[in-house]
């Protein structure tokens, strides 16, 4: 799994968001660390609504504190699934790269 889809679907694991919520949410999650364009972000939520991992949303927040032009998106159940399997894949990477000696252990 691409890392902008996993970083994607934990943030929709909190709750639903538009694409611009998305792009601050990952950056500040990561420290600035992973930043995602917009043309990553877009192919890659339009790669995700395809496969049914994310779904866009229909209902609309308050119009007054809202842009018309933003679209909202929530992780469906399969994109639960998807990222808690895509979260043990790399605890266990994890797991043997600690016992490799390339991370330290926790103290």
């Amino acid at each position: 799994m691409p890392p902008a889809v996993f970083h994607i679907l934990t943030v929709l694991a909190s709750g639903e968001q538009h694409g611009y919520a998305i792009l601050r949410a990952v950056r500040e999650r990561t420290n600035g660390r992973m930043r995602l364009g917009p043309g990553t972000l877009y192919r890659s939520i339009h790669r995700m609504l395809e496969e049914g991992l994310i779904e866009e949303l229909d209902e609309r927040p308050d119009p007054a504190e809202d842009d018309e032009r933003r679209r909202y998106y929530r992780i469906t159940p399969l994109g639960e699934a998807v990222a808690r399997a895509e979260a043990r894949r790399l605890s266990e990477l994890v797991r043997l790269a600690r016992a490799s000696g390339f991370v330290p252990r926790r103290a």
